[in-house]
């Protein structure tokens, strides 16, 4: 699909320049500007099944420690420009079901693509997700079907959730603060010449932990939208469960009744919550993270006064030189299973077609809140060189980088992140069907199309 249009109308170029001279000061208490809705819907599987992450899992799910959710926050402007945020405790989101939901909210709720942002908590403690790769896991007939009945709920339960979130838009003051939380470690440590998955406390990290304050027009607290940057892999068991980012929704929720608290994740790529292991452990990095939205709710935020505009496009990410046919069958013969499962789906790619695709269309979002806030939601499972690097290039007091939105389809590395090698950087493509790695281009791409995305909603 082409989304190269930004939909960048005069009316809302009319609305930067309305708003330019009257923008509050910092930390100033404004009128209500926005109108919010909120909806949640518990997405746990009704039955045992098998769960997301870990290939090395060898049974299905065996009950749960807390229901699952997805839950969305609905953002419209006085122009009537929305953005609709729907975060799902969840391995990832396929692009097939980005695709599916977007069509079946435009066509019952009118909502373009660009006013739609979905974004995957990545807990590993969630159902499969993986349909698309039951080749190359090996998924028995059974297992696929019992995948895509879920996924056929799931895909309803979405499209109703943002609907809910739609019909209860009501006059709403957003502002703007974040704090800082301690539990994420990069988890790419040298070791013998390569780059292993282990705690390393001199890796770079991002423990920002920004936070969007949804009130109501009388200042009742309706909503906290937080992030972080970590993996949600402190559990690895057989309970479904939304890990560290569960815990710190639910205990936000204890703390704020009335309020719905929404995780969005951040570009935890290459880090990991330690320590890990147990559940124990889950519930104390839950708390960690609650404890710094606290901390955030005790500064002085920044009033979001609008207007919104809104931007979803897609660029193009190359992979490297595609492996050869000698290659395809020396790694078919290596021993390992995923790479035997793979080698054999891109030599069948490479006899139907006469070559093996060499490019990834990449989506990116953009949302401009007024002056005061820019959020970019990045697809995949980006590291936290594109965080740190853009919240330092991006002009304006705040910016927030998601990453596992609309498409987690793998890794995203770096360039830093290539060079060195290791898991993130190609190791994992063996779990994909994707032909890998990443060329070196891959950050420029990234970065360029942000910027020139962030330039079409930028105020003047």
């Amino acid at each position: 699909m082409n989304r190269s249009c930004f939909r960048m109308t005069a009316l809302k170029i009319i609305a930067w320049l309305t708003f330019a001279g009257a923008l509050p000061a910092y930390g100033q208490t404004t009128e209500a500007t926005f109108n919010a809705g909120v909806a949640r819907v518990v997405i746990t599987p009704e039955e045992s099944m098998w769960m997301g992450g870990y290939a090395a899992r060898k049974k299905p799910s065996e009950g749960k420690v807390h229901d699952l959710f997805a839950k969305a926050l609905a953002i419209e402007d006085e122009r009537g420009t929305k953005l609709v945020i729907v975060t799902v405790d969840l391995i990832g989101i396929p692009r097939s079901l980005r695709d599916t939901v977007e069509a079946a909210v435009k066509k019952s709720y009118g909502l373009p693509a660009e006013s739609l942002l979905l974004n995957a908590s990545h807990t590993h403690c969630g159902p499969e997700m993986r349909i698309g790769k039951a080749y190359v896991f090996g998924l028995d007939a059974r297992r696929v079907q019992q995948a895509r009945e879920y996924r056929k709920r799931l895909e309803t339960q979405l499209a109703e959730l943002v609907g809910r979130a739609l019909d209860d838009l009501k006059p709403a003051k957003l502002s703007y603060t974040h704090a800082r939380a301690g539990l994420a470690m990069n988890r790419r440590t040298p070791s013998k010449g390569k780059f292993i998955n282990h705690p390393n406390p001199d890796g770079p990290v991002d423990h920002d932990v920004p936070l969007l304050k949804v009130e109501s027009a009388d200042g009742a607290l309706r909503a906290l939208l937080f992030g972080y940057a970590c993996h949600n892999t402190t559990l690895g068991f057989y309970k479904f469960c939304g890990d560290y980012a569960g815990f710190a929704q639910a205990y936000l929720e204890e703390a704020h009744p009335e309020t719905t608290a929404l995780f969005m994740m951040g570009c935890g790529g290459d880090q990991n919550p330690y320590p890990r292991g147990q559940l124990e452990l889950a519930r104390q990095h839950g708390r960690a993270l609650a404890n710094g939205v606290e901390a955030a709710l005790q500064t002085k935020s920044r009033p979001i006064v609008g207007p919104l505009a809104v931007v979803y496009d897609e660029t193009t990410i190359e992979f490297a030189p595609p492996p050869t046919r000698d290659d395809l069958n020396a790694l078919k013969e290596n021993g390992n299973k995923y790479d035997h499962r793979r080698a054999i789906f891109l030599l069948e790619e490479l006899d139907s077609s006469g070559k093996i695709n060499a490019e990834y269309s990449y989506p990116i979002h953009v949302a401009q809140f007024g002056r005061e806030l820019t959020m970019v939601s990045l697809a995949g499972e980006v590291v936290v060189d594109y965080s740190l690097r853009l919240k330092e290039e991006l002009p304006g007091p705040a910016v927030w980088i998601a990453g596992y939105s609309n498409d987690v389809f793998g890794y995203v590395p770096s360039r830093r992140v290539l060079s060195e090698g290791g898991y993130e950087a190609g190791g994992a493509m063996r779990y994909s069907l994707l032909p890998g790695p990443f060329a070196a281009s891959v950050e420029s791409r990234i970065v360029e199309k942000v910027h020139e995305l962030a330039r079409h909603v930028r105020p003047e």
